[in-house]
C-alpha cells in the first residue's frame, strides 16, 4: 500500500471567463490563471498519483517551458499518472480531494466532478471524494483556487493485509 499527496493553487484570471474543475466546466466562474487550462483539482490529483509511485511531480513533467503544454487539458496529466501507476502494478483504491475557495461555491457540483474524475483514472465514484471548503475570507481570500488530493493505491489482484 502507498499514499501519493498533492496540492495545487491558481490565481483568477480576469481574461478568463470559463472555469475548468475536475475536468468539468463551471458556468458563469472566472477562469484561473496558468500555462495548461489551469484545472488546479486536475493538477492536485495528478501530483497525488506521481507521488504516490515515486515520480517527479507535474511541473517537472510537463514544465510550462514547454509550448506543448500551453493551453493543454489537464486531464493529460492525470492519464499520464494513471498509466504511470499501471505500468509499476499499482491500482487505485480511493482519492479524496479538497477544492478550498470562497467562489464559486460547489456544492451542486460535487457529483459531476466525482463521476468526471472516477471516469479519468477507470475507477467507481464511490471510490472518489470531493469536498469544498470557503476559507473565510482568509487565504487565497478571493483571489484564486486551491486543491488538495490524497490517494491510496495498493498492488493489483492481491488483497491488503490488515495488521493485527
Amino acid at each position: 500500500m502507498r499514499i501519493g499527496i498533492g496540492y495545487d493553487v491558481h490565481r483568477f484570471d480576469p481574461k478568463k471567463s470559463s472555469l475548468k474543475l475536475g475536468g468539468v466546466s463551471i458556468p458563469r466562474a472566472q477562469g484561473l490563471a496558468g500555462h495548461s487550462d489551469a484545472d488546479v483539482l486536475l493538477h492536485a490529483i495528478a501530483d497525488a498519483l506521481f507521488g504516490a509511485v515515486g515520480e517527479a511531480d507535474i511541473g517537472e513533467q510537463f514544465p510550462s517551458s514547454n509550448p506543448r503544454y500551453r493551453n493543454a487539458h489537464s486531464q493529460i496529466f492525470v492519464e499520464a499518472a494513471r498509466l504511470a501507476i499501471k505500468r509499476r502494478g499499482w491500482a487505485i483504491q480511493n482519492l479524496d480531494a479538497i477544492v478550498i475557495a470562497d467562489a464559486p461555491h460547489l456544492g451542486g457540483h460535487k457529483s459531476s466532478l466525482r463521476q468526471s474524475i472516477s471516469r479519468l483514472l477507470h475507477i467507481n465514484p464511490e471510490q472518489v471524494s470531493i469536498k469544498a471548503k470557503t476559507t473565510e475570507a482568509f487565504c487565497p481570500s478571493g483571489q484564486g483556487i486551491a486543491a488538495q488530493a490524497v490517494v491510496l493505491v495498493n498492488t493489483r489482484n492481491k488483497k491488503t493485509k490488515v495488521a493485527k
